[in-house]
Order: structure tokens, then C-alpha cells, then sequence
């Protein structure tokens, strides 16, 4: 691999065979794009419409579906044939329009290239195609220009390139030409220019070297094919789910029609009642359970910032157990800030957040008039006169146009009542002196009145050098040498928290004249300066990020931020947030490429935070956790996230400064950029599990219920208590009405307080088995109690006995929903109307089951009798029972044995 930033311009022009001068010649550019190709991403695979269909049918339980409905059509039932179907339809068409969009990263990357771009060809300047560059070429960079190569630089003019979407550095790169060391780091390759990042100043000239998949961009395209998303948590559950169902259900009834055979019953009623028996153990509303609980998540998650691409990817972030998060926009503001002040007199607090201008300025918790301060008032005006910013207003927000840094000044004066438009309405600019990397500085002269003013801004030693006097609330005077090592000091303290510091002052020059905004001498006009003041900047974290990182620790969520930007900065963030700890580690990203894969999956749990790290690191720290079995999710929203972001268990994606090409590789998108909304969606994610597995629970409950009735019933060689038709009613209406309404519950508010789930335990454990075949038995008892009372003790006809049975069975599953809301949390602890659809769904289901037995037309399908307010009030006290003895269990489990 050639090191392009280590060599001279003239041993590169040499190596690709060009002049740096004249460029290439129209012949030489055809042969090398036969050799090379065109300037263009490749296109990632595309997935039709039809693969993303059918993925919807891979689960077993679906198939399990499709045969159950098949049987109950062969057997006559059309109608729950019917049902069942379009359970599985509608279950797949949700998915299907969901997940339609996922798979087009790569291609999006395409997008990236800009469509023309000025070269050097044939000793002219030309515009050309960007696809027709090729190694070799000439690029002519200018501010507001897309770089549409790797490139080297051999001009550079005060030239800054935002390399955000690539590196990740949240501030404008100043280039240059010099040659760098070997192992140097991408975001520090500051003589060279990237494909997909853009020119935000100055002007340059570049030697071309990569094109197309060859470029760094392109390495990244590279990476993100490589990556695999693999299956959800969740969707491997339910495949398990779906296998222990098949088996379990079909040996107990295969038990029950042998045993059936040797009691005598005539083999096809058996038959008909052993396939209606297997029909009903199986949860066929499992998959719409999911659905629904997803698709009200994502309603949900909608009102809290966040997109779902993904049905499935919403309970697996609520499984998440660490978080690798961007700094930049994500944490921070995403918008340069000027939050210190210091003057010759006081250390100045800026309030207000990003671009903003609502704030003030305040000396501890005093806040300080900018009239009334002489110094500050200065030091503000010149902030706003030395700048080539312009702040606007864009849908109702403050925005800048220009140089971020520049920006934040003017935002700092705008608090003080100070405008770019009324300085130069007041103060006509006459010339301008560029920042550049050798003078550390920027000078903009302006005419008040009858004298000419140079205000200068820049790095603080090299202003600090230059002034002679000092601004102070009294007046102009001498700067004495004790003033300069306490403002050096104070630059060191302030620098120390991570902002970056820049230095103001200015002159007011007689004797110089400016032709046509040229400044003929420099040196002579930027010495002997008033020192006004020292400006810190940072772009600050989010208010609430704090308080979101605080929350991922009470859940037992690690999170890792992990950012292009310089170490220090990095740590200060970390620690001002606490996702640096006193024992976590820091890594950069030359750090982490002297680690082979063994050593970083050893360390990786140690590191909270990453600096100057490229794409192929953040794939790595993705990788490493996998590794370890943990469910990761990244978040992003540069070209560089996007490989990482496709590996993790949960990709996502900002919403406002994310990159098409990221967004289309994440499963959830954040509307807001807000770190607060992926800790919501956290929370959102573990509220649907939740109810899924309580869902499951109630369905398996009532499922185990009839199929332990059965069983003993032919056992002790009763007669069989519940029809064919009984037992699809009470699955398919009942249970399935009950099921979807429970799967809405709300997400309860201690659920951030709990640490994650091991995504290796399994969605039917051990403890859930317990309590299936507990309240199996609970309500098998009541229901065979029922029946054996009528049948054998009042004397009652079989019809009658099956009439009670089944009744009771259905009351007693209906009630339990309630107990089902919580695992440890009474029924009377929970306000009934916080679901209020399951409130209505089970007074309607009481309704059709009172319904059943005064209709004629239903009394004669399910072959029940008219019942008596005593019978209803009777069978409905004993369908209370399993509910009191579950909620007891609740109160002595949880309560008094403390178990969690």
C-alpha cells in the first residue's frame, strides 16, 4: 500500500506518471480509465422485493400456522382456516413493507460522488465529469467545492475541508502540503483531500491518486459489504419458541389419541378432538402478538425521535448491553459554542446552547451587562468584526453559513446585541489579512469614522506576542509582563477542560493605505496590538446527555463514545458526562491498530472511549463485542459509521446530520440526534419485550390449561369435556382478543432499572415452564372440577357438563389477563384502566361467551344450553380462583421471599 502522505509531490507526480503543472493529456486520461475504470462507488447488493417477501415466511411458527389452517379447512372449519391465514398475512405484509428499504447501503454510497469537478488537463483548466477522473489528475479545489478523489495536496490556500462524513472530526481540517510521517492516522493527513468530504474555505491544487473503490471512501464500501446483520435476538427466540411448541404439542396429543384408542372412544371423534386439541395448543396468535406489540412501539418510539426500518430491531434494543455512540451532535450540540469569556478584569460564563443567541453572561452567578463593560463590550464587537461568518435564520432556527468557529463568535456577540450587519454598517470592511497555518492568525481592517481599525484574531501565544497594551473596564494600558503569564495561565486552565482558545485584539492604524482591500505589508500592521480578551469554545454536550449516560448505568448499559476527534477532548467530554470512569481506559485509534484481535477482545471491556478512529476501528470495536456474546449498538452518522453500524445487533442512524448511506444501513433512525432518544427507544425496547414474554406466558398458560384437561380426562376415561369447536373458540376468540389487547400494556416505569437481558436466555426458560404448567393445572382443575360436579355428583346430561366446562375454562382465562399485566406486581397494585383496551376487549369477550348461550343459531353450533344467573354466578366465582391463587403466589414469591 502506497503511503501518499509520505512522499514528495515530485516523487508522486513521478510514481503516477504526470505533470503537476499541465496535468494530463486527453489520450493519457483514456487509456488510464480502460486501466483503472471510471470514478464510481460499486453498488452493494440489491435485494428484490420478492427475497424480502419471502424472508417474512422463514419462522417455523409460521408454518406451523399455515398447517394448522390447513387441517381446520379439511376438517370443515373454514372460517377459523380463514382467521388463521390472515393472521400469518397480515403478520407478513407488516413486515414486508418495513424491512423493504434495508438492504440498500452500499448502493446509497454511490450518491457520495460529485457529478463535476475542475481539473488540469492539457496545461488548461476544464470541468469534467467526476466518473472521469483518474489517478493522476489534477483536482482545482475552491470553498464550497465536493472533493471527488483521493488526492494529494501541492497548493494549499488557507484551505479547510470538512472531513466530518469520513473521520468523524467535528472541526474543519486546515490543510497543508508538507510531508507527514508513516503512521500517521487518516484524520490527521492533513496534506492530502478525500473523495465524499467537502472544501468549507480557501482554494488548493491536489494530485489525484485513488479513484473509485480504490479510495478511502470505497475501502469503507469494501467494509460495509463485509458486514453482517445477521438475525434479531428475537427472531431466534421465536424460531425456538416455535420448535418446542411443535414438539411438545404434538407428543402430547399423539399420548392423547393412543390413550383415547385403548379407553374405547370411537377413533374418529378422537380424531376429530385430538387434531382440534393440537390446532389449539398452539398460540396461533404469537406472530400477530409480536406484530402488534411492535408496530405500537413504533408508534410509540415515532413520539420520541425515533424511526423504526426494522420491526424486529426494537426488542433487540431493548436487550442492548452496551452503546457505542458518536460524539459529535450526538453527545455534543453539533454546533461550536463560545462558553468563556476572559478579559483583563473577569472570567466571563456564557449561557445558551448551540447556535442559539438567547443567553447572557455571567461572573459566578451574577449575570453582567454588556453595556456597562467596557472590555467585554470590545472584545465582543471585534469578535463580530473579525469574521467572515454570516448567521441566519432557516425555518425559524439560527443557523451559520461560514466557518463553524467564526460562527460561534458571532453567536457570543449576537447575546451581547451585537450583528455582523451592524458592524458593517458601522465599521465598512477595507481589507483582509487569511488565516493561514504559519501566521496562526486573521486580520480584517475596517474604516469607523475617520480612522482605520485592524481587528485580529488567532491562536492566544501568537496574539499575546504582539500586543503591547491591554483594554481593560478603566481604559487602554501598557501590558505588563505579570499580565501576560496570567492570561497564558488562564489559557492553559481553560484549554485543560477542552475548549479550544482563541485570542482577540486590535489597532487602530493611521498612516496605512489599503488599495482594492490589498494589504501591502502584514507584519508592520498586526504588531503593538490592544489586547482585548481569550474565547473559549467547545461543542458542549446536550443538557440531558448527562442524565441520559446516568440512566444506561442504572440499566446496566455500558456506554462507549467513540469520536474523531483529539485525545484530550475526547477524555474531557467523557469524564463531563461520566462515560469515563476512574478505572476506564482511553484508545486511539494508532493505539488500537498495535492490538491483534486477541489482545483488544482482553481490553475491550475496559475502554469507554476512542479518539482519531477510522471506519475499519469502528467495525473492530463492534466486532470485539460480538465477540464476547454482548449485544451492541452503534450509532452514527457519518460515511465512516456505516460498516459498524450494519455489523452491530442494532444499527442507528441521525436522523438530521446522518448520511443517506448511513441511514440506509441502520435499523432505527433518531430523529433528533439526541443521545436522550436512544436511551428512550431503550426503554421502548425493553417495554415490548416485556410484553411479548407476558403474552406468551398468558397464551402458553391457557394453551397447557385445555390440553392437561383432555389429557386427564381420557386418562381417568371420562367423557371428553370440550368439543372440537369449543376449544378453537376459546383460542382463537377468547385468548386471542385477550393476548392482543395484553400485548398494548404500557411500558412500566422501572424498566430502565433493571439490568439487561442475557440474549442467551432463552424467550421459554425454566421459571416460565414452572409457571405454565402451574397455571395449567390450576386451570385444568377448576374447569374438570366443574365438569366431574355436574356430570357426576348433580346427575347433569353430558351436554350440560360440557356447557359448564367450557364456560369456565373461558371466564377463568379471561380474568387471568389481568394477573398477567406484571410478573411480581399484584393485580390491585396495577390501575386496571391504564389498558384500557384490555379492560374493553374482556367485557366484550364475556359478552359473546353470554351471547353463545341465549343466540339459538350459536346454541345449536356449539351445542350449549341457556344458563340461569346461578349457574353464571357459580361458574364465574370458580373461574376466579387460578387469578387469586396466581396473585398470591405474587404476594408470597415476591413479597415475603424477596425473590426478583
Amino acid at each position: 500500500m502506497t503511503l501518499w502522505h509520505n512522499q514528495s509531490t515530485a516523487e508522486l507526480a513521478s510514481l503516477l506518471v504526470t505533470d503537476t503543472e499541465k496535468g494530463l493529456t486527453d489520450e493519457e486520461v483514456a487509456a488510464r480509465l480502460v486501466r483503472n475504470g471510471p470514478n464510481k462507488l460499486q453498488k452493494g447488493k440489491r435485494f428484490s422485493a420478492f427475497v424480502i417477501l419471502a424472508s417474512q415466511f422463514k419462522s417455523l411458527v409460521i408454518w406451523v400456522l399455515i398447517g394448522a389452517a390447513a387441517i381446520s379447512s379439511a376438517l370443515g372449519e373454514t372460517v377459523d382456516g380463514i382467521a388463521i391465514i390472515a393472521i400469518v398475512i397480515l403478520n407478513a405484509l407488516i413486515g414486508f413493507i418495513q424491512e423493504y428499504r434495508a438492504e440498500k447501503a452500499a448502493a446509497a454510497l454511490a450518491d457520495m460522488v460529485a457529478p463535476h469537478c475542475r481539473v488540469v488537463r492539457n496545461g488548461h483548466s476544464v470541468v469534467v465529469a467526476a466518473t472521469e477522473i483518474v489517478p493522476g489528475d489534477i483536482l482545482l479545489l475552491e470553498g464550497g467545492d465536493l472533493v471527488t478523489a483521493d488526492a494529494r495536496l501541492i497548493q494549499a490556500s488557507v484551505l479547510r475541508i470538512n472531513e466530518a462524513p469520513l473521520t468523524g472530526e467535528s472541526q474543519a481540517v486546515n490543510k497543508f502540503t508538507d510531508n507527514l510521517p508513516p503512521e500517521t492516522a487518516l484524520a490527521e493527513r492533513k496534506n492530502m483531500v478525500f473523495l465524499g468530504t467537502s472544501v468549507t474555505g480557501g482554494s488548493g491544487r491536489a494530485l489525484v491518486v485513488n479513484t473509485g473503490m480504490e479510495t478511502e471512501l470505497g475501502h469503507i464500501a469494501k467494509l460495509l459489504e463485509t458486514a453482517e446483520s445477521g438475525e434479531t435476538p428475537l427472531q431466534v427466540q421465536l424460531d425456538r419458541v416455535g420448535h418446542m411448541l411443535l414438539l411438545a404439542c404434538f407428543s402430547i396429543v399423539a399420548l392423547i389419541f393412543g390413550l383415547g384408542l385403548l379407553r374405547g372412544i370411537a377413533p374418529f371423534e378422537l380424531f376429530l378432538s385430538t387434531v382440534s386439541l393440537a390446532v389449539a395448543a398452539i398460540p396461533e396468535g404469537l406472530p400477530a402478538v409480536v406484530t402488534i406489540a411492535l408496530a405500537l412501539g413504533v408508534q410509540r418510539m415515532v413520539r420520541r425521535n425515533a424511526l423504526v426500518r426494522r420491526l424486529a430491531s426494537i426488542e433487540t434494543l431493548g436487550r442492548a448491553q452496551v452503546i457505542c455512540t458518536d460524539k459529535t451532535g450526538t453527545l455534543t450540540m453539533g454546533e461550536m459554542t463560545a462558553c468563556k469569556l476572559a478579559t483583563a478584569d473577569n472570567l466571563y460564563r456564557i449561557t445558551g446552547e448551540g447556535y442559539s443567541t438567547e443567553g447572557a453572561f455571567f461572573v459566578g452567578n451574577a449575570e453582567i451587562p454588556v453595556e456597562g463593560t467596557p472590555s467585554l463590550l470590545a472584545l465582543l464587537r471585534a469578535s463580530a468584526a473579525c469574521n467572515d461568518a454570516e448567521l441566519a435564520l432557516i425555518d425559524g432556527r439560527s443557523m451559520i453559513v461560514g466557518d463553524p468557529t467564526e460562527g460561534a463568535l458571532l453567536v457570543a456577540a449576537a447575546k451581547g446585541n451585537i450583528t455582523r450587519p451592524m458592524i458593517e454598517a458601522e465599521m465598512p470592511r477595507l481589507a483582509i489579512i487569511p488565516f493561514d497555518s504559519v501566521r496562526k492568525r486573521m486580520t480584517v481592517i475596517r474604516r469607523q469614522e475617520n480612522h482605520s481599525w485592524a481587528f485580529v484574531k488567532g491562536a492566544p501565544e501568537v496574539i499575546l506576542d504582539r500586543c503591547t497594551r491591554i483594554r481593560t473596564d478603566q481604559g487602554i494600558r501598557d501590558l505588563t509582563e505579570s499580565d501576560r503569564v496570567r492570561l497564558l495561565h488562564a489559557n492553559t486552565l481553560l484549554a485543560n477542560d477542552a475548549l479550544r482558545m482563541l485570542a482577540v485584539a486590535e489597532r487602530i492604524l493611521d498612516g496605512f493605505s489599503f488599495e482594492e482591500g490589498k494589504v501591502t505589508d502584514n507584519a508592520e500592521i498586526e504588531k503593538e496590538l490592544i489586547f482585548l480578551g481569550l474565547i473559549g469554545l467547545q461543542d458542549p454536550p446536550r443538557a440531558e446527555a448527562k442524565e441520559a449516560v446516568a440512566k444506561c448505568k442504572r440499566a446496566g448499559i455500558k456506554t462507549v463514545m467513540i469520536t474523531g476527534d483529539h485525545p484530550d477532548t475526547a477524555r474531557a467530554i467523557g469524564r463531563e458526562l461520566g462515560i469515563l470512569g476512574k478505572n476506564d481506559e482511553i484508545l486511539t485509534g494508532i493505539e488500537l491498530d498495535r492490538l491483534d484481535d486477541a489482545a483488544f477482545k482482553e481490553r475491550v471491556s475496559r475502554v469507554s472511549v476512542y479518539a482519531r478512529v477510522t471506519a475499519e476501528h469502528k467495525l473492530r470495536i463492534v466486532r470485539a463485542w460480538k465477540a464476547q456474546s454482548a449485544v451492541v449498538a452503534m450509532t452514527g452518522d457519518g460515511v465512516n459509521d456505516a460498516p459498524a453500524i450494519k455489523e452491530a445487533s442494532i444499527g442507528i442512524a441521525m436522523g438530521v446530520t446522518g448520511t443517506e448511506v448511513t441511514k440506509e444501513a441502520a435499523d432505527i433512525i433518531i430523529t433528533d440526534d439526541n443521545f436522550a432518544s436512544i436511551v428512550a427507544a431503550v426503554e421502548e425496547g425493553r417495554g415490548i419485550y416485556d410484553n411479548i414474554a407476558k403474552t406468551l406466558a398468558y397464551l402458553l398458560g391457557s394453551s397447557t390449561g385445555e390440553l392437561i384437561v383432555m389429557l386427564v380426562a381420557v386418562l381417568l376415561g371420562w367423557p371428553l369435556p370440550l368439543l372440537p369447536l369449543h376449544l378453537l373458540w376459546i383460542n382463537l376468540v377468547t385468548d386471542g382478543f385477550a393476548a392482543l389487547a395484553l400485548s398494548t400494556d404500557p411500558v412500566d416505569s422501572d424498566v430502565l432499572d433493571r439490568p439487561p437481558r442475557n440474549p442467551q436466555t432463552a424467550l421459554i426458560n425454566r421459571d416460565l415452564i414452572k409457571l405454565t404448567l402451574f397455571t395449567g393445572l390450576l386451570t385444568a382443575s377448576v374447569t374438570l372440577g366443574v365438569f366431574a360436579y355436574e356430570l357426576y355428583i348433580m346427575d347433569s346430561s353430558l351436554e350440560q357438563a360440557r356447557d359448564a366446562a367450557f364456560t369456565t375454562l373461558v371466564i377463568a382465562g379471561l380474568l387471568r389477563a389481568f394477573g398477567a399485566r406484571s410478573e411480581q406486581r399484584a393485580i390491585w397494585e396495577i390501575s386496571m384502566f391504564s389498558n384500557i383496551r384490555l379492560f374493553l376487549v374482556v367485557a366484550v369477550c364475556f359478552g359473546l361467551q353470554l351471547a353463545i348461550h341465549h343466540v339459538p343459531m350459536f346454541q345449536t353450533l356449539f351445542g350449549v344450553e341457556p344458563i340461569t344467573l346461578s349457574q353464571c354466578v357459580g361458574w364465574f366465582a370458580v373461574g376466579f380462583i387460578p387469578l387469586i391463587v396466581l396473585e398470591l403466589r405474587k404476594v408470597i414469591r415476591y413479597r415475603y421471599l424477596g425473590k426478583n
